[in-house]
This record gives C-alpha cells, sequence and structure tokens, in this order.
C-alpha cells in the first residue's frame, strides 16, 4: 500500500496528518515523515520502508521503549500518533546466505497450523504474548485434543473428592493401572508378544536369552 493510499483511507475516516521524527540505528541521518494521526502499525512501517528504502519484514519500530507489533489477537494493532512524536526505527540484520539461522530458530518455535480456529488463535496470542509461556508449554497445551483436556479436568476433580475420602493412594494406583490397560492395543493376527506367556504354544520371540537358551547351549558348548 503506497502513501497516497493509506492518506485516502484515513481521511476518509477524518483522521488528520502529523509529522513524526525518525531515528534509524546505524549511520543513516534521523528524518521527518508525515503521517495520518491513527493508522496501522503495518501500515506505518511499510510508509518508513519505503521512503527510507528498508526491507520491511525485518524492519522493528520501537516507540517509548516499547516495540510496536502488526497484530494482536489475530487483530490489527492501531497507534496514535501526534505532532514531534519520535520513532526508532531498527533494522535486523539479514543471515549470511546458506546458514539458513533464521529458519531454524523459526522451526524450533511452536506455531499453530492455518486452518485452525479463531478461538484458539485469540488463546494463543493471550498465553504467549501477555503470560509469557514457553514453547514447549505451549505446543504441549495446543497438542492435546479437546476430549483429553475435558479428561484432564475430570480427573483433577476426581482427585480432590479421593482426597477429601482419603482415597488419595488408591486413586493413584488406579489411575496408573487403567492407564496402563488402555494403551496395550491390540494385536494383528500373526504378531508375536515379547512375552512368551501370552503366545500361542508359549512360542518365544527369537533371539530370546532365557535359563533354557543358557542351558541349552552349555550342553551343545556353545557357551
Amino acid at each position: 500500500m503506497r502513501m497516497e493510499e493509506i492518506v485516502e483511507e484515513t481521511n476518509g475516516k477524518h483522521e488528520k496528518m502529523v509529522e513524526i521524527a525518525l531515528k534509524i540505528i546505524g549511520p543513516a541521518r534521523p528524518s521527518r515523515l508525515h503521517v495520518p494521526s491513527s493508522l496501522r502499525v503495518h501500515d506505518l512501517r511499510k510508509l518508513i520502508a519505503g521512503k527510507n528504502r528498508l526491507p520491511v519484514e525485518n524492519l522493528k519500530l520501537i516507540s517509548q521503549g516499547k516495540v510496536l507489533h502488526d497484530r494482536e489477537d489475530e487483530d490489527d494493532i492501531f497507534i496514535q500518533l501526534n505532532d514531534g512524536d519520535s520513532l526508532i526505527v531498527a533494522v535486523k540484520p539479514k543471515a549470511p546466505s546458506g546458514l539458513g539461522i533464521d529458519d531454524d530458530e523459526e522451526d524450533l518455535k511452536f506455531q499453530l497450523p492455518q486452518s485452525t480456529s479463531r478461538w484458539k488463535k485469540k488463546l494463543y496470542s493471550f498465553l504467549l504474548n501477555r503470560l509469557k509461556l514457553p514453547d514447549i508449554l505451549l505446543m504441549a497445551i495446543f497438542s492435546l485434543s479437546l476430549k483429553a483436556w475435558i479428561l484432564v479436568i475430570l480427573w483433577f476433580i476426581l482427585a480432590h473428592v479421593a482426597h477429601k475420602w482419603d482415597l488419595g493412594p488408591l486413586y493413584i494406583l488406579g489411575t496408573g493401572f487403567c492407564t496402563i490397560f488402555l494403551n496395550l492395543g491390540r494385536r494383528q493376527p500373526g504378531d508375536v508378544s515379547a512375552y512368551s506367556i501370552f503366545n500361542e504354544d508359549f512360542r518365544e520371540l527369537p533371539g530370546t536369552l532365557n535359563a533354557d537358551a543358557i542351558d541349552r547351549d552349555i550342553r551343545t558348548g556353545q557357551f
């Protein structure tokens, strides 16, 4: 979006023009820019990048000691400017070509899929930006399904009831046994268990080492 388009859009909303000072970190000299008094941070970033010929994707804007972000909770952020306001403009240096440092850092960060519902995106933005939860905790939260979260909440409710009735240890043991039995899975036809007691005719897996195998190897002189 060019300066003329932004001005035309904001003029339709009766926004006045103000002059702000830009202090670019580095050898560049300070400059001034006429912008609407109220506009989106994303549009402001484009205007500054276009005027100073800077890469918009690596541009960071700082106002009153705070970094300006384009969006919050999936909504555009607007900034109110007055005559004489100053912004610090910083350009994030690009990593050397071929190293892929930025890509590696992005891969390590937890990100929601594009198909995620809007309420999940808002919750993710709140937990990340407001509560500052680490990525590993966010991954654990959003990797669980709604059914799993219902079971977790139900478990804590029942745990409180078990504690009131002095059945806490039994409740923990019961939870452990239920977890084991519910995750046993089912063998496909022809599959053999690692435990011979569960196999037909107590058939063992090839290479199983037990007392019978050791005795057999000793008797045949192989041990």
